[in-house]
């Protein structure tokens, strides 16, 4: 059986204790994960220092060229897993075989981390509004007669990671060319992502002190939140709800997105009906940035039922199939009790689920897997249970409300398309606190630019400005 080891400073370390994690289809042992305790999170972290001393030798331009290596590593070649090799289909069967994400799927997000790594550099300058990064190799820079001083917050970045979708990793990708290490907690199920990325980094020259993973349970879990100075939580409403008010913590819950069509596109509705419907399913729907929403001042019921038509094509298959495009279920349970849910908001008047009859019953199990078809409902009004509700799956409702009342009866919301012109309405979205990101015009939820930042600005997360006042002697 494949065991997958700790990662102390790059080093890998087998534990006593494992953990066994089973194979969604065969529901037989797959890999084993050593665990760290809480102790020795503490005892590791206690070495912070040192690891960023190690990152801190090599320049921020020489990261940036490690980072590009790595990414095309993590593609493209066999990398170390355990006391095993693990080539790229390897990963993929793997990533699939554990959290119920078609390989297709597996692919297609394989290409996002390394299109992050890839283009690192605007990614950085979007960070950071286009800073030259030397600042980070003295701590200081004379930029035009004026001096600039940056200081590191932290000597890690702590990260409890989901096992939702691979191409979330990208986002912590940006803190090793920013010179800070990284104490990585991995999803149960996807031990897989954070793993191969340190392997192809470590391949590609960073050194080895810059990583840390470490599978653990809660309290090894609170100890990476406590002890790091700054950290990434990844998780659902109750998970991420203790550390909300946590400035040292970035938080990455719930995305609530959104598609908002405005009173001078609502005519043409039909224009927007593909990228609408690959909002919603691009991904399998398990993103924070898949739309769960979709609000318009009129023609509220025609666009529901077109939508539905649309998605109502796309259904499960298995998870090896070329076409597959849902992920399924690692806990069946849970499949069923969201269905359960869902049918349990449709006894509230005002509620319909418009693509049961067009495809069907909406959870399925295929060679023993439960999966949940895309499901659209109509709202008659925002005051329904489903008219802002997430599900872990192709999802959404339609409301009709006037558009002066949209912006308050949406809520947040990660991503916000706005499908307008209207310039009044456009200013409202810019105003709003609410809104995290906006897109204004055709551009899917799910379309992320790399150079913008999603969900707090990392670079300002982990290093603030000093004020640095020098006075140097002439020659």
């Amino acid at each position: 059986m494949i065991h997958i080891p700790i990662l102390r400073a790059g080093k890998p370390y087998a534990s006593l204790s494992v953990q066994e994690v089973a194979h969604i289809q065969t529901r037989q042992p797959f890999v084993r994960v050593s665990q760290a305790n809480r102790g020795l999170v503490a005892k590791d972290l206690n070495a912070g220092a040192a690891n960023k001393r190690a990152l801190d030798k090599l320049s921020v331009s020489e990261l940036v060229d490690i980072t590009r290596r790595a990414a095309r590593l993590f593609a493209n070649a066999d990398l170390p897993l355990g006391d095993c090799v693990q080539t790229p289909e390897d990963y993929v069967r793997q990533v699939s075989g554990t959290t119920g994400m078609p390989e297709a799927l597996c692919r297609a997000n394989t290409a996002k981390i390394q299109r992050a790594g890839d283009e690192i550099e605007p990614i950085l300058g979007g960070l950071t509004r286009g800073l030259n990064l030397s600042v980070l190799d003295g701590g200081w820079c004379d930029q035009k007669g004026r001096f600039l001083s940056y200081i590191c917050q932290t000597d890690a970045l702590g990260a409890i990671l989901p096992s939702n979708s691979p191409g979330v990793h990208a986002l912590w990708l940006p803190a090793i060319p920013l010179k800070v290490p990284l104490v990585l907690k991995p999803g149960r199920e996807e031990p897989w992502t954070p793993f191969r990325i340190a392997q192809a980094f470590i391949k590609a020259g960073c050194p080895p002190e810059a990583f840390g993973f470490y599978p653990t349970d809660h309290g090894g879990a609170t100890e990476i939140l406590l002890r790091c100075g700054r950290a990434m939580l990844f998780g659902g409403g109750a998970t991420v709800a203790p550390w909300q008010n946590d400035p040292r913590v970035e938080i990455h819950g719930p995305g609530q997105s959104k598609i908002i069509i405005g009173e001078d596109e609502i005519d043409r509705w039909e224009d927007h009906l593909d990228l609408i419907a690959s909002s919603i399913a691009a991904n399998g729907g398990r993103s924070c940035i898949n739309a769960s929403g979709v609000w318009v001042p009129a023609h509220g019921r025609e666009i529901a039922e077109a939508l539905a038509e649309r998605l109502a094509t796309i259904l499960a298959r298995p998870l090896g199939d070329p076409d597959a495009q849902i992920a399924a279920f690692t806990n069946p349970a849970f499949a069923e009790q969201i269905s359960g849910a869902i049918d349990i908001h449709l006894k509230t008047p005002g509620g319909e689920d418009l693509t049961e009859k067009l495809r069907g019953d909406r959870l399925v199990e295929i060679r023993g897997l439960k999966f949940l078809n895309p499901t659209v409902i109509w709202c008659e009004d925002a005051e329904h249970p489903l008219a802002n509700t997430e599900y872990l799956f192709p999802f959404a409702s339609v409301v009709e409300v006037p558009q002066a009342e949209i912006l308050n009866a949406i809520g947040p919301s990660l991503v916000v398309t706005a499908l307008t012109e209207d310039s009044a309405l456009i200013d409202d979205l810019l105003a709003s606190p609410h809104v995290e990101r906006l897109n204004v015009g055709a551009i899917p939820t799910h379309q992320l630019s790399w150079d913008q930042p999603h969900e707090g600005n990392l670079f300002e997360h982990l290093y603030r400005q000093r004020a640095l006042q020098w006075a140097r002697r002439a020659g």
